[in-house]
């Protein structure tokens, strides 16, 4: 007895931590019944604090997803006609890596880039919450970035001619030898430049490159079109800029992917999309109504059929639904529509455990055994199914996160969540109260 009345209170205890982690810390409070009217705001202490990668603040919202906070979505395919078949998937993870450094080097808030793989295609896919421009998104991600610095052919008549790839040849200096890059202004004409910083072997090359071509125009691709061709005037080693008839939008954007890095591979849209933040509204109120119905559907039919045994497995279930929740917030997990489902799923599949055991419970009963025993026997006998049935749920989330993107990864990943606390709850919380209060009714 002792005992269960300890794990009563480490109930309570991750109860109220539960209901601390999900409420923010200033929120109001409305209530009007007739002449009873309550509107007060209700502040609570704050709490933000960060441990090396993990962090926490209560006031920040839940992390939610594109189809629910508005924002741009993109799905790219990338060319591997050039690349062998052995280097494909290492050359779509670095170009996954370069897109989600570039996405935060601009400072899109929780963006979510993925790649995926599906019958030889190989796609990736992003996601930016807020960023309603598609325009700006394709500009921001759709270019492969790929700078080369490049030399008119000694044959070439290079006072007559515009550079291109048949009239010119590589330096050897590339993308890959800049340090760093930033949008700058041209001190004397006031335009718009990209000023960068070579790396050390790259200011090396730079310098002999430069000491070889002075009176000569030296030309600068970006994936393969030339965007100017200065004329050498003097040796240079460590710094340098790139002119041309840029805006101040664009020079931002090429510092930025430049100093996020090439993509090894050329990429090409193949879905957009825009999602308003007001239909995400909709969405995200339509998908909490549905969520109580479904809470409250599953505590009358427990309340129902059960009686005590019910009210109570629906005290456990509410404390399920808030541990979560705070586990959602923790995380944190990306909310998104599929997500919402399938948490709602769990909720149903929350009271399996329950049935289950109560049920067992009911057999034990008939054929003559004590209270006692049979809530003993109900638990102990029931626990096989309820493994088995949960086991076989978890084998199939990690099968669809592994293998799925985007809305399946978010549907696969909160229901498996769901079931490991609806597990916590079956066999620690509903248990702690049938021994406390079923037994002493």
């Amino acid at each position: 007895m002792r005992s269960d009345f300890q794990r009563l209170l480490i109930i309570f205890l991750i109860t109220v931590l539960s209901l601390f982690v999900i409420f923010p810390g200033n929120f109001s409070l409305k209530i009007n019944l007739g002449n009873f009217k309550v509107d007060q705001k209700i502040s609570l202490p704050s709490v933000n604090f960060k441990f090396g990668p993990f962090g926490f603040n209560r006031d920040a919202p839940f992390k939610q997803g594109l189809d629910l906070s508005g924002g741009t979505h993109l799905v790219l395919r990338a060319d591997m006609k050039d690349i062998a078949s052995g280097q494909r998937e290492t050359a779509l993870d670095s170009a996954t890596e370069i897109i989600e450094r570039r996405v935060n080097l601009y400072g899109v808030s929780e963006p979510i880039v993925q790649s995926a793989k599906t019958s030889g295609d190989y796609r990736i896919i992003v996601e930016l919450p807020g960023v309603s421009d598609i325009n700006q998104a394709i500009s921001l991600i759709g270019q492969t970035a790929q700078l080369d610095f490049r030399e008119f052919k000694e044959s070439t008549a290079t006072s007559l001619l515009i550079p291109a790839l048949v009239n010119t040849i590589s330096t050897g200096v590339t993308g890959k030898d800049l340090e760093s890059a930033q949008a700058d202004f041209d001190p004397q004409t006031g335009a718009p430049v990209v000023s960068f910083v070579m790396t050390n072997d790259g200011a090396k090359k730079f310098e002999q490159v430069t000491k070889r071509l002075i009176n000569k125009p030296l030309a600068i691709f970006l994936d393969e079109i030339p965007i100017s061709w200065p004329t050498v005037n003097a040796v240079i080693s460590k710094d340098g800029v790139i002119q041309g008839n840029f805006t101040t939008t664009e020079t931002k954007a090429l510092a930025l992917q430049l100093n996020a890095g090439a993509l090894p591979v050329s990429i090409k849209i193949i879905e957009q999309r825009n999602i308003g933040a007001t239909l995400g509204r909709e969405s995200l109120d339509k998908s909490l109504i549905a969520g109580v119905i479904g809470l409250t559907i599953v505590v009358l039919f427990m309340l129902l059929n059960y009686g005590f045994k019910g009210l109570l497995a629906d005290i456990a279930l509410i404390i399920y639904t808030l541990v979560t929740l705070a586990l959602f917030k923790l995380i944190p997990v990306t909310l998104t529509l599929a997500g919402i489902a399938g948490f709602i799923l769990s909720i149903g599949m929350a009271v399996d455990a329950n049935i289950l055991i109560f049920e067992r419970m009911k057999e034990e009963l008939r054929w003559g055994k004590s209270q006692t025993t049979a809530l003993e026997l109900g638990f102990k006998r029931a626990w096989s199914s309820i493994w088995d049935s949960n086991a076989s749920s978890l084998i199939t989330c990690g099968i669809l996160y592994w293998f799925g993107s985007g809305l399946i990864r978010g549907f696969a990943l909160t229901l498996a969540i769901g079931i490991l606390v609806s597990l916590f709850s079956a066999i620690f919380v509903t248990r702690t109260l049938l021994r406390l209060f079923y037994k002493a009714s």
